[in-house]
């Protein structure tokens, strides 16, 4: 088992030491400190951060109803919630751009509102949203059927009301799948590319984020493009590893 492990470790890691032997050392700081390259850096973390939120408080009831329901329509429904993850971003964001767009399901009756979503900072939101939210569900949900729901039963019984239960029992039992989940989340929407250029745009210093950066950077000035991706690389590695390693590995603090 070792061989293989370690020929698919070298797979994952080799790209990774070749963009690092392939950076400008001496330069470094000076090409990632550029103005654009802040800005898209700032908006990144900022968006990622906003469509984790959103993820949160949209993927943990979707990641209960798929856990303890038992009603057909509700399993019936499973694969499209989780169809994002199998979907190529650039056709999510094309389905986003025909929901939300000017001329779209819905987006034609916000803008007969005077509310414009697609190439703006929320259709970055939106589109990051899309694509990381199965990851936050599909982590939550199997912590979800794990723990089970007999100690939620035991504490109504005993009088414990519906706040309470999901306070004191729900979210203890399911925070590491929560934490763990969320993080997914945040590193999947951080690394977003094609849905955010398919339905955001790449407009500088509203939809352009780190992603776009990089590839507008590679053709006219590829020393920048490439110690943008280490940057990227290195917040999401912090991110993942330094935040949620506990949570991801499911080692215990004690």
């Amino acid at each position: 088992m070792y061989l293989p492990a370690a020929i698919g470790t070298l797979f994952i890691g080799l790209p990774l030491v070749a963009t690092a032997a392939k950076v400008d050392w001496p330069h470094f700081w000076a090409l990632i400190s550029s103005d654009a390259s802040a800005t898209a850096l700032l908006l990144s973390l900022k968006t990622a951060a906003a469509s984790t939120a959103l993820c949160v408080l949209l993927g943990v009831p979707m990641a209960l109803v798929l856990a303890r329901s038992r009603l057909r329509p509700v399993r019936i429904l499973r694969p499209m919630i989780l169809l994002p993850l199998v979907l190529p971003p650039v056709v999510g964001g094309i389905a986003l751009l025909y929901a939300f767009g000017r001329l779209g399901l819905i987006g034609r009756y916000l803008e007969a509102a005077g509310i414009s979503v697609a190439f703006s900072t929320t259709a970055v939101v939106l589109a990051q949203t899309f694509v990381s939210l199965p990851f936050l569900v599909i982590s939550l949900e199997g912590a979800a059927r794990s723990s089970g729901g007999d100690y939620e039963v035991v504490a109504s019984t005993l009088g414990a009301r519906p706040t309470a239960v999901w306070w004191r029992v729900t979210l203890p039992l399911l925070l590491p799948g929560l934490v763990s989940g969320a993080v997914l989340a945040f590193a999947r929407a951080l690394g977003e590319f094609g849905a955010t250029l398919t339905f955001a745009g790449s407009l500088q210093g509203v939809t352009r984020t780190l992603p776009l950066e990089i590839y507008l950077r590679r053709v006219d000035d590829p020393d920048a493009a490439v110690a943008l991706s280490l940057l990227l690389v290195a917040v999401a590695a912090l991110v993942v590893l330094g935040l949620g390693a506990r949570s991801l590995t499911g080692t215990d603090a004690r």
